[in-house]
C-alpha cells in the first residue's frame, strides 16, 4: 500500500528512514516489530 506523505495518518522513523501509515494502528503494529515489515518494499502488510 503506498500511502501519501502529505495525508499520512502517522508517522515513524527506524533507522534514519522515515516511514507513512494509513493509520495510527499501523504506525503501532510496525513498531512493535519493524524488521517484520522492512525489506518488503513497497508494501503493507497486517490488513
Amino acid at each position: 500500500m503506498q500511502v501519501d506523505e502529505k495525508k499520512a495518518a502517522a508517522t515513524s522513523v527506524y533507522k534514519g528512514t522515515t516511514y507513512y501509515f494509513c493509520a495510527p494502528a499501523c504506525k503501532v503494529t510496525f513498531e512493535k516489530s519493524p524488521e517484520k515489515f522492512i525489506g518488503k518494499a513497497g508494501t503493507h502488510a497486517g490488513h
